[in-house]
């Protein structure tokens, strides 16, 4: 399984080089030119043989004769460009360049408006709370196989508490007042090559948080009453986005149709293999699905390559906050999380909800289903199960024997259902190091486990850790899941040090001295996440060259932090939270001599 996983990150690692080489290049000869809007003649006219053109020299258009001369030699690279008309002429390529691209000025009397800058038909529709899933069961049943499966049961699952949750957001008084979007979501993870590889893992034991946070995402925008189409193919993601037939090298035919587009990186390669220079024009509206975070410095190309911070997943200069994660990890992304899933509580009798019944049973959990997590763990977990019965979770394939240590009770493969039974029983549920940052844990917690989990010291990162090198982040992890550590902490998290004897040994008998009952927090909740993405859709404009008004400056507070402090950790503690979008209000010297 680890080899499989080692060869999927290959399978990324080429395509991503080769789209960043193709990001590189658009960037490089992009040139804007705006032209006044009126009527445009047919764009796919051809010329005749014997007319004449002459490659114009204005200053406005500096590299129109060099992407001629490109063209006259490139052209057959690519049929989209044959499809738009360029037949090697001159007169062909510069009435495709000034037509359906802008490197060159207009022919004649026709200054049109590029075909794919014009405005679509306008889409008013007031959006209206739902209270039913069926339009995404129905947007779901387009789409097919073990990924879509899990997302489309897990939806299943949860349906009740969305459907309440909008109920209740319904009946508020400051219930959503905004426009309808129409939104593609498309997981590019579950696309092509890299989605076949992805597929493959999901019923071994493979990672499920980015299914869960699609599966929880799309929910979230059913229930606030949007628009969605979801793909997982990209053949007909160049349908949906009117690719011109060919590798992606020319501009898109049409207006984009959607208002909104959520993906992850894989999704953005394939996005901009498409869309031509039209990537460039529409990539505000794309929000990235990043689990782990993209910090500014590795988003900026050209200030990470100067700067020691290129890697293959940074480098596509958009607005960081366009960057969608897993937990909070910081204020420069925006923060999307998943919901908890908490169903079997809500089918247990009355009187087990009573105070008493948060006793559980002495049994231990261990987070890890896959047997390569449990490497180098045999005496931490040792330690554990002289004081708890210990069960596992691990994915065993046919005709394999167990390499689990025998006081283990390994279970296999769980369906969520029984796992989240087992969980319901447990008191402890134990962390391995690895995975890094997953929903589970929270899960846990809110049925009223107690999460043990490793210290990290030193703390992991891209400098001393596999997972994490060439990630775009240079956060310290103090450990396998820091935002349990810091935000919900003892009693529902103990962090040890699992070298230490005597440390893990304090810690699980305090914890079993201990009683704590479930704790949710409200973020992961399906209010606090209907709460949060209405809060991003309504007033998260990346299209606009405005300065940001939302939070509003009645909402700011201004400390002044010591030398050295980031901004983050200073707010921190005084019960703030560090927020971008109100930095432009002191960004001036007159804020500074108030």
């Amino acid at each position: 399984f680890r080899q499989d996983q080692q060869s999927l990150a290959r399978l990324v690692e080429r395509e991503l080089k080769r789209v960043s080489l193709r990001l590189d290049q658009l960037s490089r000869h992009h040139h804007h030119q705006s032209h006044t809007p009126s009527p445009h003649d047919d764009l796919r006219q051809h010329t005749g043989p014997n007319e004449q053109c002459e490659v114009p020299m204005d200053p406005a258009y500096p590299v129109c004769a060099e992407k001629v001369e490109f063209l006259r030699v490139r052209w057959h690279s690519d049929p989209c460009y044959a499809f738009y008309g360029v037949d090697g002429t001159t007169c062909s390529i510069l009435t495709y360049l000034s037509q359906i691209e802008d490197f060159c000025p207009p022919r004649g009397s026709n200054r049109s408006t590029l075909p794919w800058h014009q405005k679509p038909h306008a889409y008013t529709e007031k959006v209206e709370i739902r209270t039913t899933l069926s339009p995404l069961y129905e947007v779901i049943s387009n789409n097919s196989g073990p990924a879509i499966n899990f997302i489309r049961s897990r939806v299943k699952r949860m349906s009740e508490r969305w459907i309440q949750a909008g109920l209740r957001m319904r009946q508020s008084s400051n219930k959503p007042v905004s426009t309808q979007m129409r939104v593609l979501l498309y997981p590019g993870a579950l696309a092509g090559s890299v989605g076949q590889r992805f597929e493959a893992m999901v019923d071994t034991g493979g990672p499920l948080g980015e299914l869960v946070q699609w599966a929880d995402f799309s929910a979230c925008l059913t229930i606030l009453g949007h628009n969605l189409t979801l793909s997982t193919s990209q053949h007909q993601l160049h349908s949906l986005i009117g690719a011109a037939p060919g590798r992606g090298s020319c501009p898109i035919q049409r207006p984009l149709t959607f208002d909104l587009i959520y993906t992850d990186y894989h999704g953005l390669a394939h996005l901009q293999g498409a869309m031509g220079l039209a990537f460039l024009h529409y990539r505000c509206r794309f929000r990235i699905l990043d689990s782990f975070g993209t910090e500014p410095a590795f988003n900026l190309g050209r200030y990470a390559h100067s700067h020691g911070y290129k890697t293959l997943w940074g480098s596509w200069s958009l607005q960081p906050l366009q960057y969608m994660t897993m937990f909070p990890h910081t204020p420069d992304n925006s923060f999307l999380g998943f919901v908890i899933e908490e169903t079997v509580r809500e089918k247990v009798r009355e009187e087990e909800l009573e105070p008493d019944t948060y006793r559980k049973d002495r049994i231990a959990v261990v987070y890890g289903k896959q047997d390569y997590m449990w490497q180098g763990k045999s005496e931490y977990v040792g330690m554990i199960s002289e004081e708890l019965e210990t069960h596992a979770t691990v994915y065993q394939p046919p005709g394999h024997a167990s390499n689990l240590p025998s006081f283990i009770t390994n279970h296999g493969l769980l369906t969520q259902e029984r796992f989240l039974q087992l969980l319901r029983r447990a008191k402890v549920f134990v962390g391995l190091g690895f995975p890094y940052e997953g929903p589970a844990p929270i899960e846990a917690i809110a049925l009223g486990c107690v999460f043990l989990q490793p210290r990290f010291d030193p703390p992991h990162s891209s400098n001393n850790n596999d997972f994490y090198k060439g990630k775009p982040t240079t956060r310290q992890i103090s450990s396998q899941h820091p935002y349990a550590e810091r935000f919900i902490g003892k009693p529902h998290v103990w962090t040890v040090d699992v070298t230490n004897r005597t440390d893990v040994q304090e810690a699980v008998r305090a914890i079993l001295r201990t009683e704590v009952k479930p704790f949710t927090p409200r973020e992961f909740t399906c209010e606090g996440m209907l709460e949060r993405v209405h809060g991003y859709i309504a007033h998260q404009n990346f299209c606009s060259k405005s300065v940001p008004t939302w939070p509003p400056e009645s909402a700011l507070r201004v400390h002044l932090g010591p030398l050295g402090q980031s901004c983050v950790s200073v707010c921190q503690q005084s019960s703030h939270v560090c927020e971008p979008a109100l930095f432009h209000h002191l960004n001036s010297p007159a804020a500074f001599t108030r």
